[in-house]
């Protein structure tokens, strides 16, 4: 029987901890890959193999109306494509901590966002695969 997928975000997947997000800051390592700032770090702190956040900047997107929609956005691309970096950081016993930054400074469409998201989640794969090849 084939079980079916599910595609959830559910509370403890959010990167809400204060303390993991300074230290993400902080020590975190980083990449852009335009129109996104991405922050990461393996960590041992997190309750879930993967926890992310997710932040729009107020200097390029006066309305929080405009700023939350992105954030949506954002999150719904994520959401649909997260399971394979998940099933490989449960699989390696790892747990990351991500933080994406919107950087741009126009209103993205939906396509856009799920295109620009599939690539940081495939260099975030990338970067897994080196450090669970590094470790053992």
């Amino acid at each position: 029987m084939e079980t079916k997928q599910r595609y959830t975000f559910k509370k403890d997947e959010k990167l809400k901890s204060r303390k993991t997000i300074e230290q993400l800051f902080k020590d975190g390592r980083s990449f852009s890959n335009f129109p996104f700032r991405v922050l990461w770090k393996f960590t041992e702190t997190v309750k879930a193999p993967l926890q992310t956040g997710f932040a729009v900047s107020s200097k390029h997107f006066k309305k929080a109306v405009d700023r939350n929609r992105i954030k949506r956005l954002m999150r719904e691309a994520y959401r649909l494509q997260k399971n394979e970096l998940q099933i490989q950081l449960t699989q390696g016993q790892k747990q990351l901590a991500v933080f994406i930054i919107y950087v741009g400074n126009e209103l993205p469409d939906y396509d856009f966002i799920v295109e620009k998201t599939g690539h940081v989640l495939t260099r975030l794969i990338k970067i897994t695969n080196e450090n669970l090849a590094a470790n053992t």
